[in-house]
């Protein structure tokens, strides 16, 4: 699925809306206990299926250095105006990704999955691309909000939610294995209530505030950990490079991508 100018214009408004601001931090909580675990300084991070740049900004805020691929081309546009000279940004295929074995520490698969045509290719990229984890975070099929906003009832108006592919966290479980080798370390969801209760107020922010056990949220989050794994481009290669020459090598066009116009250039 290609996203438009008019899916990025209403993902940022969602966003922007009480029931999507509440939902944003409930995410982004969600994202912070996953990767309380990680290294973060000098450390790597790709997201594929950046979208608008909303979760890689804060991962940048977190301290990760940042990368971003997407296919859409209005998607990558709208990253880079948020973004700025932050991340590197490239418009290429998350199911093929053109970057080396092991060349991140960390990959992000945010609420990307269920609009690939190929999920699983894309977690066997996202694995072979990091040398130290994936972070995965999907829409729970398992979830009131799936019954109100993701199934596709007979009386139901098709919808971007309704065409999406929804996952169980088993599903996700056994994805992760046989594309990576590894379980996830941790496992957990947010936003068990309807979306109506997705309210900062009593009682719902207790109920919707809370991080749950992986099949009782809307949102589901897994981290996995590559331990002990024997990555191609060895870390400590990376961490003698300085850091002037690692943004340049990060930065090199490459055949399979194109990492789009700069900041500059969007705003003549």
């Amino acid at each position: 699925m290609v996203w438009d100018s008019f899916d990025a214009e209403k993902f940022e408004t969602w966003f922007k809306t009480p029931e999507g601001r509440f939902a944003l931090e409930q995410e982004v909580r969600l994202m912070d206990n996953l990767i309380a675990a990680w290294p973060r300084r000098k450390r790597k991070l790709l997201e594929v299926g950046c979208g608008t740049g909303l979760f890689i900004d804060h991962l940048y805020g977190c301290g990760f250095d940042i990368t971003g691929v997407d296919h859409s081309p209005v998607m990558l546009e709208a990253a880079r105006k948020r973004l700025g000279n932050r991340a590197s940004l490239y418009l290429c295929n998350g199911e093929s990704l053109p970057f080396d074995d092991n060349e991140f520490d960390f990959t992000l698969l945010w609420t990307v999955l269920e609009f690939s045509s190929d999920p699983e290719a894309m977690l066997r990229e996202a694995a072979r691309v990091s040398a130290g984890g994936l972070l995965v975070g999907f829409l729970n099929r398992h979830s009131i909000y799936f019954f109100t906003h993701g199934r596709m009832w007979p009386w139901a108006s098709p919808s971007t939610l309704r065409s999406a592919n929804w996952f169980s966290p088993s599903e996700v479980r056994r994805m992760i294995k046989d594309g990576s080798g590894y379980s996830p370390a941790s496992i957990r969801s947010v936003l068990p209530g309807p979306m109506w209760s997705w309210k900062n107020r009593i009682p719902w922010k207790q109920l919707n505030g809370i991080i749950y056990p992986p099949y009782f949220g809307a949102f589901t989050g897994c981290r996995v950990d590559f331990r002990n794994r024997v990555p191609l481009n060895p870390l400590h290669a990376w961490k003698n490079i300085p850091s002037a020459v690692s943004s340049r090598k990060s930065k090199e066009l490459k055949p399979e991508c194109f990492r789009g116009p700069d900041s500059n250039e969007l705003n003549r």
